[in-house]
């Protein structure tokens, strides 16, 4: 799946605000949200996520583009605002299916919709993203009006699960059945949720783009 997000948009709706003397200013907040997601985003994602962000913000002499461990950072330079950088990338996407865009402005979710691409609000996959740790058992949220379970998330985030945080045994308390030997695993289990969720057509692009190990 690729991402493209709509930067200052998401970054509205953070708490971020950088550190030292850029604290408090658009560009430290900006330098923050993107190191922010360097260090959250698992590889993956993170190498096919671009993020976009009105040039009226860029500091003098930053490139209009350029790279961040595998995170493509855009200025919107030559247009008019980001909204139509985002647009034209939209539209010119060759897999628009693969794409998901994280903006809570109607104006580009209309062109991500007109284009069959997914669509989240910046608010919602933010604290997706800030809570995976504890979300686990979150129920379903919607991206572009189809249900995206915590399973979703799992996967995306599959490359952090070894951090997850967990409550201690003593402070939850266990019934007896509980200690009781689990049935063994349904090894086409965890696929045939995903069918439930997903068309085939959708599980068949995922694994044609990250292999038969997602």
């Amino acid at each position: 799946m690729r991402l493209l997000i709509d930067g200052y948009n998401l970054l509205y709706v953070t708490d971020l605000f950088g550190e030292g003397v850029q604290a408090g200013t658009l560009e430290g907040s900006r330098e923050a949200l993107i190191a922010y997601l360097v260090a959250h985003l698992p590889d993956n994602l993170r190498r096919a996520a671009t993020i976009v962000f009105d040039a009226a913000g860029a500091p003098p002499g930053l490139p209009d583009r350029y790279s961040r461990s595998g995170l493509q950072v855009r200025f919107a330079r030559g247009y008019a605002e980001a909204d139509v950088l985002i647009e034209l990338k939209i539209e010119h996407h060759k897999a628009p299916k693969s794409l998901l865009l994280v903006s809570s402005d109607h104006r580009v979710q209309r062109a991500a919709r007109s284009r069959g691409a997914k669509y989240v609000d910046s608010n919602v996959w933010f604290r997706q993203l800030r809570q995976r740790k504890s979300e686990l058992g979150e129920p379903n949220i919607k991206v572009s009006g189809k249900a995206m379970s915590a399973e979703y998330w799992i996967r995306e985030f599959r490359d952090h699960v070894g951090e997850i945080d967990l409550p201690t045994v003593d402070a939850i308390d266990i019934p007896p059945e509980a200690n009781e030997a689990p049935p063994p695993p349904n090894a086409n289990e965890g696929e045939d949720r995903l069918g439930e969720i997903f068309p085939a057509d959708y599980l068949d692009e995922l694994r044609d783009e990250f292999g038969d190990g997602i």
